[in-house]
């Protein structure tokens, strides 16, 4: 917010000359705050929101032109979609979870990626991996078994295969978290799957280190696919195709994967935070892709 705030190219003062309106809350602080722990009743966040939403609609004249359709949200929380779901319907929610079974619309919500911010002073610090030729493991994964398909993931290839570096949780701690980076700089794929929703930081996590995604996850929707095309630097898979997950992998070529790994490098610097923005960046990709899903549905006169 501070950083559109600080921009004029981003902010006008006169709220008529306005194309879209920011809705700033934190879905995050929501649950640390109104969520009553182990209750599993989120219904006090709904009407938070539900009230911040008609307060808005009372206050201002600009959300009752479109019914809040030229408003937008960011939220990267697990909950966001049931949370704004109903009284925020029409606005645009750009999302982590951008699940098509839970509300995600195509061509009105924004899909974002799931990452940890590296150092904002230095992000290209640590980026990459071993070149191609260097990488001897054909795919790793590494994590907690959240969800239904990451234990599918590891009944069929946990310490099954010398060239499948499947595994689960790594112990904490420093030396486990340097591990697990050298494993992603020293993979040709690194392993994807859902948790308990649809998205997960390894995808980010592997553009970082230069190791081809493989997302395995039904009904995600990649973040910023307006612009980028998922099929020139990832390999996505069916969920039921997991027994089959080493010959998929296998039957890639070798020129095939190397073109994959370049596009991995390209579109590095699109999911790099930084202090100040620089061109074609995560903040400018975040707004590009809202502006662009705004655009497209404003019917001409």
């Amino acid at each position: 917010m501070k950083l559109m705030e600080g921009n004029k190219r981003f902010v006008v003062k006169d709220p008529r000359k306005a194309h879209l309106f920011y809705m700033p809350f934190s879905a995050r602080m929501l649950e640390h705050t109104l969520y009553v722990r182990n209750s599993h009743n989120r219904t006090n966040l709904r009407q938070f929101l539900k009230n911040y939403a008609e307060k808005i609609a009372a206050k201002y004249p600009f959300w009752n032109r479109t019914g809040g359709a030229d408003h937008f949200l960011v939220a990267c929380h697990d909950w966001a979609p049931y949370e704004t779901r109903h009284h925020m319907e029409h606005c645009m929610k750009a999302l982590c979870n951008a699940d098509v079974t839970t509300g995600f619309k195509i061509g009105r919500d924004v899909s974002l990626p799931e990452c940890y911010v590296r150092s904002a002073r230095n992000p290209l610090r640590d980026l990459g991996g071993k070149p191609p030729s260097d990488r001897h493991i054909l795919a790793f994964y590494a994590g907690n078994i959240h969800g239904y398909l990451r234990k599918i993931l590891l009944e069929y290839w946990n310490n099954k295969d010398p060239d499948m570096k499947i595994l689960g949780p790594m112990p904490p701690g420093v030396a486990s978290k340097m591990t697990y980076i050298e494993y992603m700089k020293g993979s040709k794929y690194c392993i994807c799957p859902k948790g308990y929703e649809v998205n997960s930081p390894r995808v980010v996590e592997a553009i970082f280190y230069e190791c081809v995604p493989v997302i395995i996850s039904d009904n995600f929707v990649p973040p910023f696919f307006e612009v980028l095309n998922w099929d020139g630097f990832s390999v996505i898979i069916a969920e039921k195709n997991i027994p089959d997950l080493k010959n998929i992998l296998m039957e890639i070529s070798d020129d095939r994967y190397r073109e994959l790994q370049f596009g991995v490098r390209k579109v590095q610097r699109h999911f790099l935070w930084h202090v100040k923005p620089v061109k074609y960046d995560l903040f400018h990709m975040i707004l590009h892709s809202i502006w662009y899903n705004r655009v497209f549905q404003i019917k001409p006169r």
